[in-house]
Formats: C-alpha cells, structure tokens, sequence
C-alpha cells in the first residue's frame, strides 16, 4: 500500500509526495530529515492524502497533482477536509 499526501508548509506553500508509511515519513518531515523542501519549511501539516494499492499508481497520480495550479490543489484539499 502506498500514499500520495500534501503537506502545507509555514510558508503556505504545499508539497506533494508518496510513502508507502505515512506515519513515519511524516514524522521524517517534522524532523527535519525529510525533503530539503520541507526542511527549510518547517512546520508541516498534513492537508490530502488518498491510498494506492501500488507505488505505480501512487507514483502517476503524485505527477497529475504535482501538475495542478496552487488553486487546483487547494479545491483538491478542501473536498478531503
């Protein structure tokens, strides 16, 4: 099983990315071992997330949103929330 998650940053900005724990590549973000993006970035919130029952899936739908405008992403969250 794998995720596809945006977090939103302190900056408001969102990232996207895939795990196939959550929970843990969470933690790695708040730790500041995750992406360099994050990092410089910290605090994060988890905002999206959707489940995959495998990393292709996970990884193709990962590029459609990482392809979305900042606004298409923010409707994408606010049918999540």
């Amino acid at each position: 099983m794998y995720f596809v998650y945006i977090l939103r940053c302190k900056d408001s900005s969102l990232y996207t990315g895939i795990a196939k724990d959550i929970e843990k590549r969470l933690k790695e973000h708040s730790d500041g071992s995750g992406s360099k993006y994050v990092r410089s970035r910290l605090s994060v919130k988890l905002v999206y997330s959707e489940k995959f029952d495998s990393k292709s899936s996970a990884l193709k739908r990962e590029a459609e949103i990482k392809k979305m405008s900042k606004a298409d992403k923010e409707k994408l969250i606010k049918k999540f929330i």
